[in-house]
């Protein structure tokens, strides 16, 4: 039986105090709409750790409800109007932080010119997730770790890296879904679809925060324990420079069902020819690493040369070849080699 508590309350003064003290002691959650980014950004550094962002909302509230996440203050920034859109102008794709899923997959401008966009948006989940997932949501989403989203619900909680201490509890566990590459104290993977193939493209992120807009480089933006978004920053936008005529571009995914998972593999290839040989390319790869990691060498390894069969499987082990794979997931490693392979070889053309 819930317990009920009743104040008799004489002034305003004891009403406001009363209030303050349910609030101070997590009795009740308060939500509002920012009207405006820089609503959101005043918002957020009031309250600093305690309040999160709310837009579609489809990572935050599982959070939540499982109490991994318990902030007192949600800032809503659906509310913000103009910012959900793409368009395109003389220096590239812009694409509004609250632009949904659907709308990149569906996007005309994408399907003929960023066409890696349209497949890594088709990968995401499912139509229903699709249909509220946020572009800024999914590169700032939570990582899928077991360890990490442990409900204290069930009696049994892992207080590791991520969440300040010392360990990561995948190093002698249950690791079959974690990082091969860069580990480094954390091995959860970055579990972010968009993300390798916007690093690929070489896209920048636009941030609002309480001392004025700033971009950074997408590749610049993620670390090893999440990303550099201060507590009172939000992403607003996303900027792809403009490519040029005749980039091949591809994303490719392993997962166990072919809808709804997150990616154990996957990769992004954006490779710029001249005549048949190889100029320039960026090959990211996602779901093996903390980070959406770019595999230089392999880069290194197609560039002034023509694309052949060898050419590429040279690429794809040079592209595996910092992996370090725990007792359990060694098996991304074959896959890996084999998704980096296909995009240069046969997946360099959309399709």
């Amino acid at each position: 039986m819930t317990n009920l508590e009743i104040f008799d309350a004489k002034t305003v003064d004891e009403v406001l105090s009363l209030l303050s003290r349910q609030w101070k002691e997590r009795k009740y959650l308060e939500h509002f709409n920012a009207k405006t980014v820089d609503d959101a950004v005043f918002l957020l550094s009031q309250y600093l750790e305690e309040a999160k962002i709310i837009a579609g909302g489809v990572d935050l509230v599982g959070l939540m409800k499982n109490k991994v996440r318990t902030p007192r203050v949600l800032v809503n920034i659906k509310t913000i109007p103009d910012l959900a859109y793409i368009t395109e102008d003389a220096e590239g794709l812009k694409i509004g932080a609250l632009t949904i899923i659907k709308d990149i997959k569906t996007s005309a401008i994408m399907r003929d010119k960023y066409s890696i966009l349209v497949e890594a948006a088709h990968s995401v989940a499912s139509p229903l997730v699709r249909n509220m997932a946020t572009i800024g949501g999914n590169l700032c989403q939570d990582v899928r770790c077991w360890y990490y989203r442990r409900s204290p619900i069930t009696g049994l909680t892992f207080f590791c890296r991520r969440k300040g201490g010392q360990q990561c509890f995948a190093v002698n566990g249950e690791n079959q879904y974690h990082a091969i590459i860069g580990g480094n104290g954390c091995y959860a993977v970055c579990p972010s679809d968009m993300a390798p193939a916007l690093v690929a493209l070489g896209a920048r992120v636009r941030i609002a925060s309480l001392t004025g807009d700033k971009t950074v480089a997408l590749e610049e933006f993620y670390t090893p324990l999440g990303n550099i978004l201060k507590p009172s920053e939000i992403i607003t936008e996303i900027q792809v420079p403009t490519l040029k005529p005749g980039t091949k571009q591809r994303y490719l995914k392993f997962r166990l069902r072919k809808t709804i998972d997150f990616a154990l593999s996957s990769v992004a290839a954006v490779i710029s020819m001249e005549g048949e040989v190889v100029s320039n390319a960026k090959i990211v790869l996602g779901g093996v690493a903390p980070i959406p990691y770019r595999v230089i060498g392999a880069e290194e390894a197609i560039k002034g040369k023509q694309i052949t069969d060898s050419v590429a499987e040279t690429a794809a082990k040079e592209a595996v070849s910092r992996a370090r794979p725990l007792s359990m997931n060694a098996y991304k490693v074959p896959i890996t080699k084999s998704l980096v392979k296909r995009a240069i070889v046969a997946g360099v053309t959309p399709g």
